[in-house]
C-alpha cells in the first residue's frame, strides 16, 4: 500500500508538470515567433531561457517516471520475499515484457554530455553489478538431462555476492524451477534507459552490428544482425536472426525493443 501511495504522489507530480510543460512550450513558441521578426540579443536570450525552462521541466517529469519504475520494482521484490509468488501465463508474461520495454525511461543527454553505461547500447563496465530485481541475460544450461547445451535467457537478479562474485538469478519464464548461481561473466545487465535516436545516435548499435536479441514471443536471446535502427524514441530495432532454415542463413526482419538488444558475448565456462 505504501508503494501505491508513493506512485500516486509521483503521478500527481507528473500531471502538474505536464501542465507546466504545456505552458512553457506555448511561451517558448511565442518567443520563437518573435525571433522571426526581431532577432536582437535580448530576444535571443529570452528565447534560450524559455527553451531551457521547458527542458528542465521535461527532465523533471522523466525523473519521476524513473522513480515510479523503481518503486514498482521494490514493491514486487518485497512481495516476492514475503512469499507472494507471481504466477503468469505465457501470454501475460509476453505482455509484461512488451510493456516494460515500451515504458523503459528515455535518456536524453545534454549537449556535450557523455552518455552513461546501460543507456541503449552502452554496456556496463567491469565493476558494475546489477541490483536485486534487475533484468539480465543469463547463460544457463538447458534443463534436459544429459544436455550440455546452454542458452542466454531472460532472468531476474535475486542477489549478488561480492565475496564469490556470483549472481543468484531465476528464469522469469520458469518460476518453479531452481534458481541459478552464475559467475559474473555469465550475466549481462539489460539497459536501464532507452537511447534517444534524435540526440544520442551513438548510443545505438550501428547497422550491421552482430548482437544478441530477444526472439519475439520467447524469453531467450539469440544471435542477430542489426538491419535498421529506431528512427525515434518509440521505434524498435529491426534485426535479422541467424536461422539455418532460410537460404541466406537469416530470418525475415523482426522488431525488437532497445531493452532486449545487447552486445554479443562469447560463451565461456
Amino acid at each position: 500500500m505504501q508503494g501505491q501511495t508513493k506512485i500516486q504522489e509521483r503521478l500527481r507530480g507528473i500531471q502538474s508538470l505536464i501542465h507546466e510543460i504545456e505552458e512553457a512550450r506555448n511561451h517558448s513558441e511565442a518567443g520563437i515567433n518573435k525571433l522571426t521578426q526581431n532577432n536582437n540579443p535580448s530576444t535571443i536570450k529570452q528565447a534560450m531561457q524559455d527553451a531551457e525552462k521547458e527542458e528542465r521541466l521535461i527532465r523533471q517529469a522523466l525523473s519521476k517516471i524513473y522513480e515510479i519504475h523503481s518503486i514498482r520494482n521494490e514493491s514486487r521484490i518485497h512481495a516476492r520475499n514475503s512469499g507472494q509468488k507471481e504466477m503468469l501465463r505465457k501470454g501475460q508474461l509476453m505482455k509484461m515484457l512488451q510493456i516494460s520495454a515500451q515504458t523503459l525511461p528515455l535518456y536524453v543527454s545534454k549537449p556535450g554530455e557523455k552518455v552513461p553505461q546501460l543507456v541503449g547500447c552502452i554496456p556496463a563496465n567491469a565493476e558494475y553489478t546489477a541490483k536485486a530485481g534487475d533484468m539480465v541475460a543469463a547463460l544457463t544450461k538447458v534443463v534436459d538431462k544429459g544436455s550440455d547445451e546452454e542458452n542466454w535467457i531472460m532472468a531476474e537478479v535475486i542477489s549478488y555476492s561480492h565475496h564469490t562474485q556470483k549472481y543468484e538469478v531465476h528464469d522469469i519464464d520458469e518460476e518453479q524451477k531452481p534458481r541459478h548461481i552464475l559467475s559474473k561473466r555469465r550475466v549481462i545487465p539489460l539497459p536501464l534507459y532507452r537511447a534517444n535516436p534524435e540526440t544520442d545516435i551513438h548510443a545505438l548499435f550501428p547497422k550491421g552490428t552482430v548482437v544478441m536479441a530477444l526472439y519475439p514471443q520467447t524469453t531467450c536471446f539469440y544471435k542477430a544482425i542489426i538491419n535498421d535502427l529506431p528512427s525515434n524514441a518509440k521505434h524498435d530495432y529491426e534485426v535479422l536472426f541467424e536461422d539455418s532454415t532460410y537460404a541466406n542463413g537469416y530470418s525475415d526482419p523482426m522488431y525488437v525493443p532497445q531493452r532486449f538488444v545487447i552486445s554479443i558475448k562469447q560463451r565461456k565456462s
